[in-house]
């Protein structure tokens, strides 16, 4: 979620619903393929708050899953997707922090609401496999926090990826219809930027470091 009054926008009409650019999910993934050679093929993968929505007529777009779209296009890879909206195109509706898993994902990676960030990522680290890894999209000033404080001397990530050019969430609508401007694939154009940096944080079960290795990218 992005940094304006965005935690709740599961809640809100799909207009208004946030959603990460597949290119900067894919430039991260790139960057850490270089630190971290998983095999992303053979791994259970899992995005809890998958996101993605069905076409719209009213606004002639539809929001596709951007984690599970990224891995695809870069590792020919189908992931196991959750999301809390009726109209995801998620495997699976509902909760995630109310369901229990039958299964140890080997990689949990999303874009999670930023006030249920903890919660999502402590779910995690109990639901990955031993040695696996946990992937958030965060603001960076998520460090900042008296109220986080005990959670990173816990729960220290292994990396952060800080995205140097501000990430954009907003579709680009046109001023007068409200409509979506769409590019030549149909695919409805970004808007501005936010008003914040965001970083891919990287925690792996069992690993304490003391420290977090940051590389901006």
């Amino acid at each position: 979620m992005s940094s304006t009054n965005r935690s709740d926008a599961r809640d809100t009409h799909i207009a208004d619903y946030y959603v990460t650019p597949i290119e900067d999910i894919e430039l991260f993934l790139n960057e850490f393929e270089k630190v971290e050679q998983l095999d992303w093929l053979n791994s259970k993968i899992l995005d809890p708050c998958a996101g993605g929505n069905e076409e719209i007529p009213e606004y002639e777009a539809y929001h596709p899953m951007s984690y599970p779209v990224a891995i695809h296009n870069i590792y020919n890879k189908h992931i196991d997707t959750i999301d809390i909206r009726e109209d995801s195109f998620a495997f699976t509706k509902g909760d995630y922090l109310q369901i229990k898993l039958d299964y140890q994902p080997n990689i949990i990676i999303t874009n999670p609401p930023f006030n249920q960030a903890v919660e999502i990522i402590n779910k995690a680290l109990v639901d990955v496999a031993d040695n696996g890894y946990v992937i958030m999209l965060l603001r960076l000033n998520f460090f900042g926090s008296k109220d986080r404080f005990s959670f990173f001397q816990k729960q220290l990530p292994k990396y952060c990826f800080v995205h140097h050019i501000r990430i954009g969430f907003t579709d680009k609508k046109d001023k007068e219809t409200g409509k979506l401007i769409l590019d030549k694939e149909g695919n409805p154009k970004k808007g501005s930027t936010d008003s914040i940096e965001y970083c891919h944080m990287v925690w792996q079960k069992g690993y304490k470091p003391e420290f977090t290795q940051l590389k901006v990218i």
